[in-house]
């Protein structure tokens, strides 16, 4: 692992065989051991009724905001309270035209206006899923990365092994990291759909938009599952199937190691 011409104190040496040996024995297990499992339970959590509702309509989240009644003003009024009100709109550096904002919202008279909870609840199983897949592939990436033997030419067929080991976990874990983030993006597309119904309660388009964000994000949900017990597989099958070139990627692999 260290180069003749550097001198490392045997201490820190120690200490950093000591983590290659814990890192080693914690990727093996993952990839002979938690890989299958865990692929087995997510294959389970699929089959579950809650990843399987027939009718959509199941996961429909009521928002309860009333319609406020019209307002009706009296015609001898109107035309000098529309003068006055374009006036002062002109008075202030604003026209008709640009100022098209609803009614102002303080607060709503019941409460707080909940999230999705079937969707929420939902959310809290599939995103530690997501972090476990982040973590355990971070470990393994490791692993391999250690596994690489120094630079040399010819006889390199089981490096490129291992490189492209290494550049699948790192695959795996860009797309597990882009899933937390759609879950981010629903969360405020809702909550700014949320926000015009309650500033347009009036238009009904808004509140449908909701019900399809939310089915939408059931949908993406249910994807997610299967994507990442896809991913157990992919990885457990393509790491078996290579072990003994990543192990040991050259015929004669006794040189020291990064």
């Amino acid at each position: 692992m260290y180069s003749k011409g550097i001198k490392v104190d045997n201490d820190l040496k120690t200490k950093v065989d000591a983590f290659r040996e814990r890192i080693t024995g914690e990727a093996e297990n993952l990839v002979a051991d938690f890989f299958p499992k865990k692929l087995l339970e997510l294959d389970s959590f699929l089959k579950e009724p809650i990843l399987n509702v027939a009718d959509l309509k199941e996961i429909h989240s009521e928002i309860n905001i009333k319609v406020p009644d019209p307002i009706i003003l009296n015609n001898s009024h109107d035309g000098v309270d529309v003068q006055n009100s374009r006036k002062r709109k002109m008075e202030d550096g604003r026209d008709d035209d640009n100022c098209q904002d609803g009614p102002k919202v303080f607060g709503m008279p019941g409460g707080m206006i909940k999230s999705n909870g079937q969707l929420v609840d939902l959310i809290e199983r599939v995103k530690p899923e997501i972090r476990t897949l982040i973590e355990k592939c971070n470990t393994v990436k490791m692993w391999v990365q250690l596994l690489i033997p120094r630079i040399e030419d010819g006889n390199n067929f089981g490096v490129s092994i291992q490189e492209e080991t290494v550049a699948e976990l790192r695959t795996v874990e860009g797309e597990a990291a882009s899933y937390l983030d759609q879950i981010s993006r629903y969360y405020i597309t809702r909550a700014k759909l949320v926000s015009k119904i309650t500033k347009y309660p009036h238009v009904e388009d808004y509140q449908r938009t909701v019900t399809e964000i939310d089915e939408k994000e059931y949908i993406s949900l249910k994807i997610i599952v299967s994507e990442l017990r896809n991913q157990y597989v992919t990885l457990h099958d393509m790491i078996l199937k290579n072990i003994e070139k990543i192990k040991r990627p050259r015929s004669s692999n006794n040189e020291a190691l990064y």
